[in-house]
């Protein structure tokens, strides 16, 4: 499988090139805890001095809620007196929007005025655990198979109902899917495979895998430009994990692999290992088992993404590994030396790609640092294992785990971690205060 790979080039350059070709208007994009794009347009004329400078952006724009309300206690907002942060451009990440007219756009990292950056903002965060990576001596090859419903804008409803997975007339049912191909391969994702999901309205569109920051920025380029592709199609796309409680959930498959940095051979890999796996695919397996709990908060990050989680649809529920196993939480793939990898099937379809990416990518590291030994796999399928320990079941369990794990914490960053769990309870808290239809359906007339 080809391997998207990014050379840099300077941004004065780029920015120079993009004027040739008629741009107007460049994107300074900051991805947010969601995983979602926070972002101001400047004109490209203007683009250059922002890109030195710095591009000011309020600061706690990095925490805010899933509702973008400001959230006491998230480190970047009372705290610094709500001040700006300063964005500033990864020229690796340039590409013209093919779906905007005559727009460009970069990813930014984020910094105070001072020089010191947001350790909270997911990119930072990623990049902490990909610098342990290469202290290792590897490169982590990262892609993510990102499943989304295509849904009425007004009603909210699906566009057709039924199961009927891989079926050559629904694959191509709304324009929007061969435009999302052909504009997704323009903008610099190399499109690989589409087609309709298992419920009706539900597609997966898959794209090669990217190496070190490539991984994440190539997923949050995608599930975004999906989102505005589909709207300039009169459509609205969606990510979220269990939208309707009678059709499948949106998984977000992720699929990692180490390349060493010497050689430039996929160290996870060997023929004749148990499911051709190496000593290092061993260990590094055995880390995401060992802190599956821990991370489990940014693998299934809202209340919703745990309605996903059911027996039967292809979800893990417990603690497990096997060969091909497609209800286990580690799934190993075969396929040449070159190309075999696992794919953890936990991440739900709205995770932030660069959490996802760097929970599991700390998760295998330490079992790699700590040589961990790897368990035997699941009796198949997984999920009917009894042995194996269960996922945690609460969001709320899953953010005390994050934050108890001492190990998991020094990897992603306490100010991460801290600033993580503040926000999702205070969602939690408005969760628990919001009266449900069910409530009133079942309590208003009798009582």
């Amino acid at each position: 499988m080809a391997i998207a790979e990014r050379n840099s080039v300077s941004v004065d350059r780029i920015l120079s090139d993009w004027k040739e070709k008629g741009i107007r208007n460049v994107r300074f994009e900051l991805p947010d805890l969601h995983g979602t794009s926070r972002s101001k347009i400047v004109p490209i004329d203007h683009a250059a001095a922002y890109a030195k400078n710095g591009l000011n952006m309020y600061g706690g724009a990095a925490v805010l809620d899933s509702r973008s309300d400001v959230v006491p206690g998230t480190l970047y907002n009372e705290e610094v007196a709500y001040a700006d942060q300063l964005l500033r451009p990864d020229p690796s990440t340039a590409a013209i929007v093919p779906w905007a007219e005559a727009t460009a756009r970069f990813i930014c990292d984020a910094s105070w005025p001072d020089g010191r950056a947001l350790a909270a903002s997911p990119r930072h965060v990623f990049r902490r655990v990909l610098d342990r990576c290469h202290e290792l001596g590897y490169e982590p090859v990262m892609g993510m198979e990102c499943e989304f419903y295509l849904l009425d804008p007004e009603t909210h409803k699906p566009l057709f109902s039924g199961y009927h997975i891989f079926n050559s007339v629904r694959n191509t049912w709304v324009p929007a899917i061969e435009r999302i191909v052909d504009q997704m391969r323009e903008f610099g994702i190399d499109i690989i495979t589409a087609n309709c999901e298992y419920a009706g309205s539900q597609w997966e569109i898959n794209y090669a895998p990217g190496r070190g920051m490539a991984g994440p920025d190539l997923a949050f380029g995608f599930k975004n430009g999906v989102k505005e592709i589909a709207r300039r199609e009169g459509l609205l796309a969606s990510f979220m994990s269990k939208p309707f409680g009678d059709s499948a959930g949106c998984g977000a498959h992720t699929h990692m692999s180490l390349i060493r940095l010497e050689g430039r051979k996929n160290a996870m890999s060997e023929d004749g290992g148990e499911a051709g796996l190496s000593k290092v695919g061993r260990q590094f397996i055995a880390g995401q088992l060992r802190y599956a709990a821990s991370t489990y908060a940014l693998l299934a990050p809202t209340v919703n993404c745990l309605k996903r989680r059911r027996r039967h649809t292809f979800s893990p529920t417990n603690v497990s590994w096997g060969p091909e196993d497609r209800s286990a939480f580690v799934r190993v793939k075969g396929g040449s030396a070159e190309s075999r990898h696992i794919e953890n099937r936990a991440p739900s379809g709205l995770s932030n790609p660069y959490l996802v990416g760097a929970a599991l990518l700390a998760s295998g590291l330490l079992g790699i640092a700590d040589k961990l030994e790897l368990e035997a796999p699941a009796h198949a399928p997984a999920e009917e294992d009894e042995s194996k320990p269960k996922l945690p079941t609460t969001l709320e369990e899953s953010l005390s785990n994050l934050e108890s794990d001492e190990r998991i914490t020094e990897m992603l960053g306490a100010e991460f971690v801290k600033a993580y769990t503040v926000m999702r309870r205070y969602e939690l808290q408005r969760f628990a205060d919001h009266v449900t239809d069910w409530e009133l359906q079942e309590y208003l007339e009798i009582y």
